[in-house]
């Protein structure tokens, strides 16, 4: 295994990490609610009274970020090295493990996993095996 040393980031990393795990600790001790995209995005789709607000702020805050930044400095330049055919079918996949695992990579990796939530657990270890998965086959076997 080699590391790619000019694109290995351990502080900024962190420091993501910092702020990201800063972010959900604060919307679940000052809303009461977990910081999962899914389940935020999904109350939209049936909302409860007076709970449309803070469900389009959630959304338009993470849009809003990268913007803020940009003002600060360059945006990373992002590759993707898959098709609009590939990248359709992926989106798909996720959305339906979102459904079935009952949240998102968010909503359990981060908030679950902080709470000690058995679900959380299992559905963490479901879906990182699942890319660790994807990726072997994907680079070893359809080579």
């Amino acid at each position: 295994m080699n590391i790619d040393w000019i694109h290995f980031t351990p502080w900024t990393s962190l420091a993501g990490g910092l702020i990201i795990g800063t972010a959900a600790a604060g919307f679940v001790l000052f809303n009461g609610r977990i910081a999962g995209i899914s389940g935020i995005l999904g109350g939209l789709l049936r909302p409860a009274c007076g709970d449309i607000g803070w469900r389009v702020a959630f959304p338009l805050g993470l849009a809003a970020a990268p913007l803020a930044y940009a003002m600060f400095s360059a945006l990373p330049v992002a590759t993707v090295a898959a098709d609009d055919v590939t990248l359709t079918i992926a989106g798909l996949l996720v959305g339906l493990g979102t459904r079935y695992g009952a949240g998102c990579t968010s909503g359990h990796g981060v908030c679950g996993l902080s709470r000690q939530s058995p679900r959380s657990l299992v559905a963490t270890a479901a879906f990182m095996l699942a890319g660790f998965a994807t990726v072997f086959v994907t680079r070893h076997l359809f080579v």
